[in-house]
């Protein structure tokens, strides 16, 4: 027969595990989001890519660095 105690702590060793799972989903759930938004950052790169032209990068900034007035 189980004491009062021990019910007690089984009980709490049920809600501890509980918890456990919850936490886990919480951030199984912020993973997804996460994996979500860079995929949606890559696809924009993809779009801005698709429509740069054969100019580097850093030839652009230099150019819109250039000061031409």
């Amino acid at each position: 027969m189980s004491s009062k105690l021990e019910n007690k702590l089984g009980d709490l060793m049920h809600e501890i595990k509980e918890i456990k799972k919850e936490i886990i989903l919480q951030k199984v759930k912020k993973a997804d989001i996460a994996h979500h938004k860079i995929g949606i950052w890559k696809k924009l790169g993809e779009k801005v890519s698709a429509k740069w032209d054969n100019t580097s990068a850093v030839e652009e900034i230099t150019q819109q660095r250039g000061k031409s007035w």
